[in-house]
């Protein structure tokens, strides 16, 4: 981990590097690794000595701390524990279990790196072994929500000090790093996301109630572009997945919503619309709710024009959960367990797939290239849904004890799933 520049006025906060501490802070969990045999006598993970840290955050936000694993002398490493009774599917590479319940949706961007989210932080694990490589601990705040985001990108998690944006190392070799705003913007940062490239945010003060949209490079190299909010339309920003896109609008749904350049700062175009309960892109489209938020609208990506739509027909009572799409088709998961796969360019359906369970903003499907995979209840496991034809299939799954539903991630090699507080490694990509 890099450590913080010193270029910041007497009396600022700054992360305090304390050496040599042991990390006794950190949650006891267990991994299992699975082998040939099943019987978990894998590589075992060690504690050992901790780099720790603690920051002050700008104002309501909490006090962090951070650790990564370091040279030193080693403590007893935890005792395995069996696997749960029964797997279905191939055996796992290893098995993390955690002391509390996982709450995946806080990461808000891309971790090329397995991690085990919580309320309290996160575990960022090792992706051949699953032995905890780094955490970040965050003591409980007063009136902040257990699921608030967690801004990731670039290897490094986002978070603010008065008047400057900060970056904590979190995997691979990215480096740590502080960097301020100018000062006649203000000290009063909120982000709102990360596409890899560049961190977003808005920052203002107690003089200047209008505030800036600003974007910083990611990797640490400083401001890129501020300008003044426009008085209408942008209170609130979502960074979208494809990278150098904004979306903003206003509470004011006359206002409309627009699409911002990330590299600019500018507006690429205006539509009408109030505050989408989600929004997606790909390389040609930008998705939003239709009105009443019940189907999905693909607006021109250069334009903001209607392409196409899809929405409830007479009798039909189901909503539209955000799409996916893989650049020539778009995926359609909607609340009542459907999937419909549509032409990208003109909307057309070319086949559905009734799941066994309905589906909530907490079931995340994944694409691969050969297909979504879709995570179920917990005592439904993972399923597949092949991209070309539909079909159906399960591919893993276990016999808990459990009740959230199962979430799936990547990175880009291999495939991790889990519910509650089980974590598995499913192995190298393709799985399905």
């Amino acid at each position: 981990m890099g450590t913080t520049p010193s270029d910041r006025p007497a009396g600022e906060a700054s992360w305090q590097w304390d050496g040599d501490e042991e990390a006794a802070a950190t949650a006891t969990a267990d991994v299992v690794s699975g082998g040939a045999d099943g019987g978990g006598d894998g590589p075992r993970p060690t504690r050992r000595r901790l780099l720790t840290g603690a920051g002050l955050l700008a104002a309501g936000a909490a006090v962090w701390g951070v650790s990564r694993a370091a040279g030193g002398s080693k403590s007893e490493p935890p005792k395995p524990q069996p696997l749960p009774s029964k797997l279905y599917g191939s055996e796992p590479l290893w098995v993390y279990r955690g002391s509390e319940p996982m709450m995946p949706g806080r990461l808000s961007g891309r971790l090329f790196a397995p991690a085990y989210v919580t309320a309290n932080g996160l575990r960022i694990l090792d992706a051949a072994t699953g032995a905890v490589t780094g955490t970040v601990e965050e003591p409980g705040v007063r009136g902040r929500p257990e699921d608030s985001p967690l801004i990731v990108g670039a290897g490094r998690l986002f978070t603010t000090s008065p008047g400057h944006v900060d970056a904590r190392a979190l995997t691979g070799p990215a480096a740590g790093w502080s960097r301020p705003l100018p000062p006649e913007l203000g000290e009063q940062i909120t982000l709102f996301g990360s596409d890899g490239a560049q961190v977003y945010g808005m920052v203002g003060s107690r003089v200047d109630t209008r505030g800036a949209l600003f974007a910083m490079d990611a990797t640490g190299r400083g401001l890129l572009w501020s300008r003044p909010v426009a008085e209408r339309g942008e209170n609130t920003v979502t960074v979208l997945p494809i990278g150098g896109r904004l979306l903003t609008w206003d509470t004011d749904p006359t206002a409309g919503m627009s699409l911002v350049d990330g590299t600019t700062g500018q507006r690429v175009w205006t539509t009408a619309g109030s505050a989408p309960v989600w929004s997606m892109m790909d390389q040609r489209h930008v998705y939003l709710p239709t009105s009443g938020a019940t189907g999905v609208q693909a607006l021109r990506l250069e334009d903001g024009a209607p392409r196409w739509s899809v929405r409830p027909g007479p009798g039909e009572e189901w909503r539209a959960l955000p799409p996916l799409s893989d650049g020539y088709r778009v995926y359609v998961p909607r609340d009542n367990g459907l999937i419909t796969a549509h032409e990208a360019g003109s909307g057309e359906q070319t086949w559905q797939c009734q799941l066994p369970f309905r589906l909530d903003r907490r079931s995340r499907p994944l694409l691969l290239s050969s297909g979504l995979l879709v995570p179920g209840p917990a005592d439904a496991g993972v399923l597949v849904v092949e991209a070309e034809s539909g079909r159906l299939s399960t591919i893993f799954a276990d016999t808990g004890p459990g009740v959230d539903v199962w979430s799936l991630s990547s990175d880009g090699t291999r495939l991790y799933a889990g519910h509650d507080t089980t974590l598995y490694c499913l192995g190298e990509l393709p799985v399905p």
